[in-house]
């Protein structure tokens, strides 16, 4: 059996960036894939355009992750946005930055982010190995020996990292593997959640499916608490609601029981209700002649207009001169704060991130190691990290790979 000196467990972003950068540093690297290319999953990030980090600094980075970001912070000091942007543009890749801070390649595409860390990786002489899926983990004395392929073939190395991402997207190859490796080992395993997907009403409007709107705010209560809200764009599925402000708020729904929680739909959330009241007068006003359903079209698309006049069982071809004022402040009031019911949320198979992980107490933060096991380091999703949209968990896949990766590498000396 020939032994390597670190063998990483999964070619996607962080085990891409593990393995490129333990062998710059001259370790004999073995990258195990199970799917038939790397990097499956980096090629749909941000619809395959790749928003492939979030230009924050890294303390309000951190915060912007939650809880565990304080855990993070040493390696977002290390390897944070912009030394990961630097990293792709001196190899090549040339950038841009959206609205919040969100940077992508300049041509839209994932690909030509995977083709940089492949090329880095073939450059250090990492050898790839794919459709190779580990199925064991064998260890002795609270250190890992070998691990055993689904083929029956034994690979041994002296360090070794699990970076094979989370449960969600498992068509992917996400599907939650090291979980069970993990617990054997003796690892504690925060339960893994579903998040950043797209939320489920009860009575969901199907008739506004694939309807957007831009710069709503979105609110989550449980009960009549406040518990969180977030001002961006939602679309209307067949099922609930997506877009960044639900998908961002999923991953706060994943911590919750569903029972008892609603969201607060505000289509104008810098417009008091009083100013939206006057502006509608003045649209009335204007255009009594009209029927209402042309005449509320012009603040929101006509199809959102039909279903809010029907919530309120106000005819759609009543007059402009006929609305009457209670009727108006009735619509106003469902404007800023029409609310829905939640039912659950989507499930691995729609989700784009696992919620959950290897419990961070047991991991070096500035190192990535495991307290438990001798030669065992992490990357990526299946840490107990997440973040929301806007390249938040490629820019921790980088950050906890490069550390991992470099880590393993000088612990060989």
């Amino acid at each position: 059996m020939k032994m390597f000196d670190i063998i990483v467990v999964g070619a996607g972003p962080a085990g891409l960036m593990a393995a490129g950068r333990a062998a710059e540093l001259g370790a004999k690297v073995l990258l195990l894939e199970k799917n038939k290319q790397p990097g499956v999953k980096l090629l749909m990030s941000g619809g395959g355009r790749c928003n492939f980090t979030n230009l924050s600094t890294a303390n309000l980075f951190a915060e912007t992750v939650g809880s565990n970001g304080k855990w993070l912070l040493s390696a977002l000091k290390y390897f944070g946005p912009q030394e990961v942007i630097d990293f792709f543009q001196e190899r090549g890749l040339t950038t841009k930055i959206e609205d919040n801070n969100r940077v992508f390649p300049d041509s839209d595409k994932a690909s030509d982010v995977l083709n940089i860390l492949l090329a880095y990786n073939h450059a250090n002489g990492v050898k790839m190995q794919v459709q190779a899926s580990v199925v064991k983990i064998i260890s002795a004395h609270n250190k890992i020996t070998h691990l055993i392929l689904k083929d029956g073939k034994k690979v041994q190395g002296k360090k070794y990292i699990i970076a094979v991402g989370g449960s969600s997207y498992p068509h992917s190859g996400s599907s939650g593997d090291a979980y069970n490796w993990l617990k054997s080992l003796g690892h504690s395993m925060i339960q893994a959640r579903p998040a950043l997907g797209q939320i489920y009403l009860k009575g969901a409007p199907y008739m506004l499916e694939g309807l957007s709107l831009e710069n709503v705010s979105l609110s989550l209560y449980k009960e009549s608490r406040l518990i969180d809200k977030e001002e961006a764009s939602i679309m209307f599925t067949a099922k609930g609601l997506s877009g960044p402000a639900a998908i961002n708020l999923s991953r706060k729904i994943s911590l919750l029981p569903n029972d008892s929680l609603s969201l607060k739909l505000d289509c104008f959330p810098n417009e008091k209700s009083d100013f939206l009241d006057k502006r509608l007068q003045k649209i009335i006003t204007a255009n009594q002649r009209l029927d209402l359903k042309n005449i509320i079209a012009h603040i929101i698309p006509k199809r959102l207009t039909d279903y809010y006049l029907g919530l309120l069982d106000i005819s759609p071809n009543k007059k402009g001169s006929e609305f009457n004022h209670s009727e108006r402040l009735a619509l106003v009031d469902l404007l800023k704060n029409k609310a829905m019911l939640i039912s659950g949320l989507a499930d691995f198979n729609e989700a784009m991130l696992t919620v959950g992980g290897v419990d961070l107490k047991e991991v070096e933060a500035k190192t990535m190691a495991s307290k438990n096991i001798s030669n065992l380091y992490f990357a990526g999703e299946c840490l107990d990290l997440d973040g929301p949209t806007g390249g938040y968990n490629l820019q921790i896949a980088w950050a906890t790979g490069y550390v991992a990766g470099e880590s393993a590498a000088e612990a060989l000396s």
